[in-house]
């Protein structure tokens, strides 16, 4: 049943109109609502996030973590990072490896929505986070960073929520640098049987009311489950970042094909 419905109410992105979930929207408007989106969730942002996953997204976002292989030094844009998951966990890596003289690493956290940069940087403090880490509000199909400035791009959770998939992994590239390298944790395509119908039920009958009970906000949450079920399949989303220019891309499922996690290089 849910595959009918998904496979029902999939849409497909035109010249003007995009999907917004289960829904067709103008191009124009996607960036605005899902900006509306987390806004409301951003101070439950962490939370649902354990809820929803029962913790397994700490696990996988370590695991992206030591596919980097953090270095002193290095510099990375963390983008739709706001609440500082993977720059905490960047910048803890590489100071284990950070001799005496070795310059530090740096990250910069980029995200379009105010309100999850402002719970990043409290967290921060709370941390006692305050060099070497850069909060900047912007759009990831549109960065104002130069070409060639960072040693790596990850993004974790975000890019399904992007207007223009193709502008943002083409401007991921510009800002990296020669060899430089592209990480994406993105949730995907289940690919055990019998598991897969389970974690349909689970999503559309439970996570929304889930996170109505913990955020008082049941649609923001339908919407990220829908959001989920329109992202491109494994093998699609890698050809999309092989076609803008990234060599040497593959992809790892986790937890059944739940997640996957994206590489690339800049070559």
């Amino acid at each position: 049943m849910f595959r009918t419905m998904i496979a029902e109410n999939k849409q497909k992105d035109t010249g003007d109109t995009t999907h917004f979930g289960f829904r067709t929207v103008e191009k124009d408007s996607k960036q605005g609502l899902v900006r509306n989106v987390f806004d409301s969730v951003a101070q439950k942002y962490d939370v649902m996030n354990d809820v929803m996953s029962a913790g397994l997204h700490r696990l996988w976002k370590n695991d992206m973590i030591r596919v980097l292989r953090p270095e002193p030094g290095m510099k990375l844009l963390d983008m739709a990072g706001g609440t500082g998951d993977i720059a905490f966990r960047f910048l803890d890596a590489a100071n284990e490896r950070k001799s005496k003289d070795a310059d530090p690493a740096q990250v910069t956290v980029c995200d379009i929505n105010a309100s999850m940069l402002d719970v990043g940087r409290d967290r921060a403090i709370d941390r006692g986070i305050l060099n070497n880490i850069e909060w900047v509000c912007g759009n990831g199909e549109c960065l104002s960073f130069p070409d060639n400035s960072f040693d790596a791009y990850t993004i974790a959770f975000g890019i399904r929520n992007v207007t223009n998939i193709d502008k943002a992994l083409a401007e991921a590239r510009r800002v990296l640098k020669p060899g430089g390298r592209f990480l994406c944790l993105e949730f995907s395509k289940v690919d055990l049987p019998i598991f897969d119908k389970i974690y349909d039920s689970y999503s559309f009958h439970l996570l929304p009311h889930i996170g109505e009970m913990i955020t008082g906000d049941k649609e923001s949450y339908q919407y990220l489950v829908e959001s989920i079920r329109q992202f491109p399949s494994q093998d699609k989303f890698k050809a999309f970042i092989e076609e803008a220019g990234f060599g040497r891309v593959t992809y790892r499922n986790m937890s059944g094909g739940v997640v996957a996690l994206h590489s690339g290089w800049n070559i």
